[in-house]
C-alpha cells in the first residue's frame, strides 16, 4: 500500500495530503496502469500523443515477438531489423508503423516472427484510447521523427523506474538501489556502450532481475519529472 501511494505521489496523481490532484483525476479516466496514464497525459503537452498512444497500446498486449528454438537465429535476425537504438519502446512503435505500412498483413507478421493477433489487439486498444482522448477533448498530435520528445514522456511516466549504470550490463534502480540488468534482446544491449540512465517498463525475474522494455533517457528529464 505504501509503495503504491508513493508511486502515485511521484507521478503527481496524489498531493502531499493523499488527495487526488487534477492530473490524478485525468489519469483515472484511462483503463491503464498509472504510469501509462501519466505517459499519455504528458504526451498531450509535448505534442506526441499519437506516438505514445501506439506505444502504450503495444505495452498493453502480450509480447509481440516469438522465438521458436529451431529458428532462433533467424528470428533474432528478423527482430534486429526493427530495433531503434537506445529504446525498446520506440522499437515497438517502429514495428506497429511497419505493420500498418504493409497493410496489416498476417503473412508479413509470420515472416518477421511477430504475433499477428497481438498487433490486432494493440490496434483495438489504440482505438479505445483515442476515443477516450476525444471524449476528454485532449490533443492528439504527432511529432514525426522528433522521438526525443517521446523519450521525455517516458522519463516522466517511469521516474520511479529509473536506473543508472553500475557495471557491465548492470544497472541499479535510482530509488531502491536494486540491481537490474539489460536483457540480451533489448535494443540497448548491442549498442556498444551503456547509456548512463534508463527507464524500464517492468522487472522480470529469471536467472536475475532483467529490465523489460528499456529506454535511455537524459538525467535532466528525470530531474524535471
Amino acid at each position: 500500500m505504501r509503495n503504491s501511494l508513493t508511486q502515485l505521489w511521484l507521478l503527481g496523481a496524489l498531493d502531499d495530503a493523499g488527495d487526488l490532484t487534477e492530473i490524478g483525476k485525468a489519469m483515472v479516466e484511462f483503463p491503464l496502469d498509472p504510469p501509462l496514464s501519466k505517459m499519455v497525459l504528458t504526451a498531450t503537452k509535448h505534442g506526441c500523443a499519437d506516438e505514445v498512444i501506439t506505444i502504450v497500446s503495444m505495452l498493453s498486449v502480450p509480447s509481440i515477438f516469438y522465438r521458436p528454438k529451431e529458428r532462433a537465429e533467424e528470428s533474432d535476425a528478423a527482430r534486429e531489423k526493427f530495433l531503434v537504438p537506445e529504446s525498446d519502446h520506440l522499437t515497438l512503435l517502429n514495428v506497429y508503423r511497419q505493420w500498418l505500412s504493409h497493410g496489416s498483413s498476417d503473412s508479413w507478421c509470420l515472416q518477421h516472427f511477430i504475433h499477428p493477433k497481438a498487433l490486432k489487439r494493440a490496434q483495438e486498444v489504440r482505438e479505445q484510447l483515442l476515443d477516450i482522448m476525444r471524449q476528454q477533448h485532449l490533443s492528439i498530435s504527432s511529432v514525426g521523427s522528433d522521438w526525443d520528445r517521446v523519450r521525455r514522456c517516458l522519463a516522466a511516466a517511469y521516474v520511479h523506474k529509473a536506473a543508472r549504470v553500475k557495471g557491465i550490463g548492470e544497472y541499479v534502480n535510482l530509488r531502491s538501489g536494486m540491481p537490474c540488468h539489460l536483457h540480451p534482446t533489448s535494443a540497448l544491449y548491442g549498442l556498444g556502450h551503456l547509456p548512463d540512465y534508463t527507464v524500464y517498463h517492468e522487472l522480470v525475474l529469471t536467472s536475475k532481475e532483467f529490465m523489460q522494455c528499456v529506454t535511455a533517457v537524459d538525467p535532466a528529464w528525470l530531474a524535471d519529472a
